[in-house]
């Protein structure tokens, strides 16, 4: 047994424990309680003087698909040689050498989900990883996390200049729409062929990876920046009867009370940025804020490398800035951004029976200051200033 003693530990779930004890039994969490006594026989990590977290959550970036260092050699992001490609997958293209694993450990990040870019209508899997291993097959939370899929001016722009569909805001739409529907006939067919009603058609990996879409097993996660991009992705999202999340969510703030009804969740950023283009005239650092108020379920992006995977807890304290209040700030980053994944039964909080990534940082994560000390994750120490 482990005993991270002394810290004051942000537990998320329930009250900073000052001074508090984390138990670490098995690669989970034990218990939690205040003071600072520990079992004997546990091996004791003195966290006097530190602060104790849960491991922060990234849900929204490219590590390791567009690697540090490499330009074209290491990006694998877009796929450009088809706007419609939900089939291929992240785990065909992430190194876990890349030298971004490594930054999002020093920046307190244990968890991260990373795929496909924007360039395409469908772009393919997203996947949920831990940040610490060397085999990315060993380092799956969930597989897929979702199926990305992109509306506005990215797909627009890498197929429109060379006179191929989408070229405009309504063949993004109408792709993503007959994909859908191609799936649906799919799945019917399948269906048939079960019981008894005709033969199995041959295999479609195309729709085949969107069934699980259909079934609302997974989310499909819709990079948009303008209100009316997220909008078009709503009314599609309720045409077929889809989960959705919409990536980016730049003008969400417009239609905040849309989302809400509809339950859709939002994971917004980056959040330190410019109008880099013209999508992101609206951005305002009110926008979390706004979709928070409204009731619209959020977590913060750093979007790697648009903003560097280190730099998680300083782009939600940024949104503090904007409105949002600190308790749903450290949200963001921790149980909100696990629950939006659905992985909220093991990670986000430091309670008994999740597993146990735990930071350790010599102040407030959202103080620009503060220094992460030392990671753990599945309980074993992975990271040390």
């Amino acid at each position: 047994m482990l005993a991270i003693s002394g810290g004051k530990v942000f537990t998320v779930a329930g009250k900073v424990l000052d001074p508090g004890v984390v138990l670490i039994e098995k690669q989970k969490i034990a218990d939690v309680y205040a003071g600072n006594q520990v079992p004997a026989g546990a091996a004791v990590v003195d966290a006097t003087g530190l602060v104790v977290m849960p491991g922060f959550i990234d849900a929204h970036c490219h590590v390791g698909i567009a690697e540090e260092i490499y330009r074209e050699e290491g990006d694998d992001t877009n796929e450009y040689t088809d706007p419609v490609t939900p089939q291929l997958r992240a785990v065909d293209a992430v190194n876990p050498a890349d030298l971004g694993f490594r930054d999002a450990l020093s920046g307190g990040v244990t968890t991260l989900v990373t795929g496909p870019g924007s360039a395409n209508v469908l772009g393919g899997e997203m996947l949920a990883v831990k940040t610490s291993g060397t085999v990315i097959d060993q380092m799956i939370l969930r597989r897929p996390a979702g199926i990305k899929a992109a509306l506005g001016e990215n797909p627009k722009r890498s197929y429109g200049r060379d006179k191929k569909a989408p070229a405009t805001r309504m063949a993004a739409a109408a792709l993503l729409r007959e994909a859908l529907a191609r799936a649906l006939d799919y799945r019917r067919k399948l269906e048939n062929a079960a019981a008894g009603r005709g033969e199995k058609p041959d295999r479609d990996l195309k729709s085949e990876a969107l069934l699980p879409v259909l079934r609302r097993e997974i989310p499909l996660r819709v990079h948009a920046h303008r209100a009316d991009d997220i909008m078009t992705a709503v009314r599609i999202a309720t045409e077929f009867d889809l989960r959705l999340i919409i990536e980016h969510c730049t003008e969400g703030y417009l239609v905040a009370d849309q989302l809400a009804a509809r339950g859709v969740m939002a994971v917004v950023g980056p959040i330190i940025t410019n109008r880099a283009k013209v999508e992101l005239q609206g951005v305002t650092l009110e926008n979390a804020r706004v979709l928070a108020g409204a009731g619209v379920p959020l977590a913060v992006m750093t979007d790697h490398p648009v903003v560097p995977v280190q730099y998680l807890a300083l782009s939600a304290g940024l949104a503090m800035r904007g409105g949002l209040p600190e308790e749903q700030a450290l949200r963001a980053i921790t149980i909100d951004a696990a629950r939006i994944l659905g992985l909220e039964q093991r990670l986000g909080s430091l309670e008994p029976g999740k597993d146990a990534d735990i930071v350790l940082l010599d102040g407030h994560p959202f103080d620009t200051r503060t220094m992460v000390i030392k990671v753990f994750i599945s309980g074993e120490a992975v990271w040390e200033k």
